[in-house]
């Protein structure tokens, strides 16, 4: 006679519902999903692509076959050069401006400071196209730069390849040393300085043996963020070293992919990972053993700044001609440009046709003006679309991933939710559009190929922009009590009750600062876009680099300006809704 099975203890069957239940289970399991399936499965698809059949022999090709010089190990050598020049010459001005606007007396330096922030706002290709509009000479053909219409003669290695390269990146790029390295100056005690001048130690000791040990963190965190920035970046080496065939990785991966060699595209995009990786951990090894780096205490100190004396407007003189050469001069030149004829003579006989023109056959090839080109006025709308989806979509993750990790830490759920929402600060941008097109290019599944499509375009910049809205996500939970959440919990409100409710409601200044910072990076963008540009999907930035390639660089820069004016409008909107200062503007 057979024999039941015995029916389940209670009280295991009750353990069962509390573990399924238990508080933020579902909600970190959700958000885990969707950040596999915006980061975690786009690398993935990209490294298997590369080990099927056919396509496993581009690791071969790549490494060591009869073209490897010229597909990795060349671009490599100069990637790995405009990286490290790019890193410690950012760390050096960025570190000279910031020393100067926090800790000494040196004329306008309020004025300095709001100005050493501005650089990182400005594409990097549009201080390129600005940089050809200057010293452009007739190499390649076509019209040539201001200086060289003049009648100087402008040599090559100045026009085009690796010194303009650098030039343009580390112009970019030092803002954000600037911005690292000042907030922490901000916080060393003037106690230590103070108790230094009465031991009788002059400034260049001081300097040396107490500001730069305790800053040692922000000056390596500064150089790993701009040396990955720099090997990452794709704009000025493509414009300025494509033309005279200086490749880096970021370049020939782009050459890859629009040949058709995605395979080897794709090995290319994991090894520029890899790299930025690399130095990335490498930075942050270099300051996590036991030496202190503490210099913020219990007790609060004046602010005491070092006295320049006749040095003062040297000095102010010097930092003046660095921020005017990377903010005010280049917005001038792409400016100027727009309206004129041609870069030989940049400011004489403008003319409004490159703004409002209609098609006219001896202007251009016929090519009308932006407000009347049909291309860019539907590049604009989409730019625009792209950069309020992603500002939303990329807000509400953060906030999602943020608030599960700030409310429900424990566990290794919440730190894998930790750890891949900021794993995007490691992929270039460029590698990070090669890996969308191994993932969603063809069907997954009942889901289509999303390729060429605007729900890759925001998917992309949702995953790529992440780590920047859990950040922003982070400061919103932190003004929020947690209290205030659960008296309305215990009230039986549910989640997403409490979060539209009280949660939004309270923090809606910092969401919409963050959203619109989101905004910004997403339409100024063209590593990430680069490669999923169809010209049924068009944005902005890709359209603006298409022009400059094909010799219409009036449009390229009347594009590139316009991005700019949008890109500031949007910046100081944020500005203006973020309530905490910097502190290193502080009187």
């Amino acid at each position: 006679m057979a024999t039941l099975a015995p029916a389940p203890e209670p009280h295991i069957a009750q353990e069962g519902r509390r573990v399924l239940f238990r508080p933020g289970l579902v909600l970190k399991l959700v958000v885990l999903a969707i950040l596999v399936v915006l980061i975690v499965g786009p690398m993935m698809g990209t490294v298997l692509s590369t080990l099927t059949p056919t396509a496993i022999t581009a690791w071969s090709d790549v490494l060591v076959g009869r073209l490897a010089p010229n597909l990795f190990w060349w671009p490599l050598v100069n990637t790995m050069v405009i990286g490290v020049v790019c890193g410690v010459v950012c760390v050096l001005l960025g570190g000279f401006l910031a020393w100067a606007v926090v800790m000494t007396n040196i004329p306008f330096r309020m004025t300095i400071g709001v100005m050493a922030t501005l650089p990182f706002m400005i594409p990097s290709f549009a201080t390129a196209l600005a940089w050809g509009g200057l010293f452009k000479n007739d190499r390649i053909g076509g019209d040539v730069g201001w200086l060289q219409g003049m009648g100087i003669d402008i040599p090559d290695w100045l026009a085009w390849g690796m010194v303009p390269t650098l030039v343009v990146l580390i112009l970019h790029y030092f803002s954000l040393a600037f911005t690292i390295i000042a907030a922490s100056l901000a916080t060393v005690n003037s106690d230590l300085v103070e108790a230094a001048q009465i031991a009788g130690a002059k400034g260049r000791k001081i300097l040396m043996g107490i500001i730069l040990p305790v800053t040692t963190p922000a000056l390596i965190a500064a150089g790993s963020l701009c040396f990955a920035g720099a090997v990452s970046n794709f704009a000025a080496p493509a414009l300025l070293g494509l033309p005279v065939r200086m490749q880096t990785l970021s370049t020939r991966l782009f050459g890859m992919i629009e040949v058709g060699q995605t395979a080897r595209g794709f090995v290319i995009g994991i090894l520029l990972v890899l790299i930025s990786a690399l130095f990335l951990w490498l930075g942050n090894r270099a300051v996590s053993g036991r030496r202190s780096y503490a210099t913020i205490t219990g007790k609060g100190g004046r602010a005491k700044r070092f006295d320049l004396g006749t040095a003062r407007w040297p000095l102010f003189a010097v930092a003046a001609l660095i921020l005017l050469c990377a903010t005010v001069v280049p917005v001038i030149i792409l400016l100027a440009s727009s309206l004129a004829p041609s870069s030989a003579a940049l400011f004489s006989n403008w003319t409004l046709h490159y703004w409002i023109g209609e098609s006219t056959a001896n202007i251009a090839q016929g090519t009308p003006g932006i407000w009347h080109n049909p291309d860019i006025l539907w590049s604009t709308t989409v730019t625009l679309g792209l950069g309020l989806c992603v500002a939303f979509t990329g807000m509400f993750i953060g906030l999602l991933a943020s608030y599960t990790t700030a409310r429900y830490r424990s566990g290794w759920l919440s730190a894998s939710i930790v750890q891949i929402s900021f794993l995007p600060l490691l992929i270039p941008g460029i590698a990070f559009g090669a890996a969308y097109i191994a993932f969603f290019g063809a069907p997954i599944g009942p889901l289509p190929a999303l390729y060429g499509t605007f729900a890759i375009l925001v998917i992309a910049g949702t995953g790529y922009l992440l780590p920047f809205s859990v950040q922003t996500g982070r400061a919103v939970i932190q003004q929020v009590s947690g209290e205030l959440e659960e008296s309305a919990r215990l009230t039986g409100a549910s989640f997403a009750r409490r979060m539209w409710a009280i949660t939004v409601p309270l923090a809606i200044r910092g969401l919409a600062a963050g959203g619109i910072l989101i905004f910004v990076k997403i339409i100024r963008d063209l590593s990430l876009v680069v490669l999923l540009f169809t010209p049924t999907m068009p944005v902005m930035s890709v359209l603006a680099y298409r022009y400059a390639s094909e010799g219409f660089t009036q449009f390229a820069h009347a594009i590139t300006v316009l991005i700019l004016v949008l890109s500031i409008i949007a910046t100081l909107i944020s500005n203006r809704l973020q309530t905490k200062s910097q502190p290193w503007l502080k009187a």
